[in-house]
């Protein structure tokens, strides 16, 4: 017999567990949230027009817009009038971008992966590598 699972209290504390972790891998992080989210994306799938970058990340187009102007302004992504459609404009990683997200990807990871090895058993770490397939659906839905 399963056991009824009280979904409510689940989200509950599934929240707040994922909002510590996140809040934990911030401290490591260069970037704000947003920006980090632009630099990602963009690096995972290249080029994108600043309104397709907002729908991307369940945002207003003048809140992308502002996140973009200021990566611009740190020489991190640079703007291109896109050649199919003069009036939108693409964006897309700098070099130097590029650089900086792996930089801080490698400082956020190592903290991560150095705490899952610490602090989990391989019972453990196998748990989650089984969860993360079920966090990731969530994330989509």
């Amino acid at each position: 017999m399963t056991a009824t699972v009280d979904t409510n209290m689940l989200a509950s504390e599934l929240r707040l567990v994922l909002g510590q972790l996140v809040r934990r891998l911030r401290a490591e992080h260069r970037f704000s949230l947003s920006q980090g989210a632009v630099l990602g994306r963009l690096d995972r799938e290249g080029t994108m027009s600043i309104g397709d970058m907002a729908v991307a990340e369940r945002v207003r187009p003048q809140s992308m817009t502002q996140t973009i102007a200021d990566l611009e302004a740190e020489g991190l992504i640079d703007r291109r009038a896109d050649p199919s459609d003069g009036r939108r404009t693409l964006v897309g990683l700098t070099d130097s971008g590029r650089q900086t997200l792996q930089e801080d990807r490698r400082r956020r990871e190592g903290w991560l992966a150095g705490s899952l090895a610490e602090d989990l058993s391989a019972e453990e770490q196998q748990v989650l590598v089984r969860a993360l397939e079920l966090l990731r659906r969530l994330a989509e839905s």
